[in-house]
């Protein structure tokens, strides 16, 4: 874990829970109708987990590796390691979306809505598709038999 993008997550995620009560929400909404924010914002904590749980650098390809396996036609694939890494990051995200959506039921103006939590779920999984091939395109192909 990366000190210093663990302290930006835990305050971002601070700041969507206390922002919730806030009256800049209120007025954020006449700019938001249909509750479209929710996609950057959740997008960009799933940024903030990624730099802090995964890995940014990669190992380049082995010395050992023959010039035709390198060369020979392969398909990237993620390690197992970074596949559950990958899937933590998305799961958390998801129960913070959930927990804000809970969250607010208990503050006087505001309700709890499933649209929110779906909006929450694309920007989620728009940041993990990109991450996705960002690392695709880093690591060393692997032969497909």
């Amino acid at each position: 874990m990366r000190p210093l993008f663990t302290l930006l997550t835990v305050g971002y995620i601070a700041g969507i829970f206390l922002l919730a009560e806030s009256p800049i929400v209120h007025e954020l909404s006449t700019f938001n109708p249909y509750s479209l924010l929710h996609i950057p914002l959740y997008g960009i904590l799933t940024v903030l987990l990624f730099f802090s749980f995964v890995p940014m650098a990669l190992r380049p390809n082995r010395p050992n590796d023959s010039i035709a396996q390198r060369h020979n036609k392969a398909v990237p694939q993620l390690p197992n390691h970074l596949m559950s890494r990958f899937l933590g990051v998305g799961i958390i995200s998801l129960g913070i979306a959930i927990a804000d959506e809970i969250h607010q039921v208990y503050i006087p103006g505001r309700d709890a809505s499933i649209v929110d939590v779906f909006l929450d779920i694309i920007g989620i999984i728009v940041i993990m598709l990109l991450m996705m091939l960002y690392y695709k395109k880093k690591i060393p192909r692997i032969m497909v038999s």
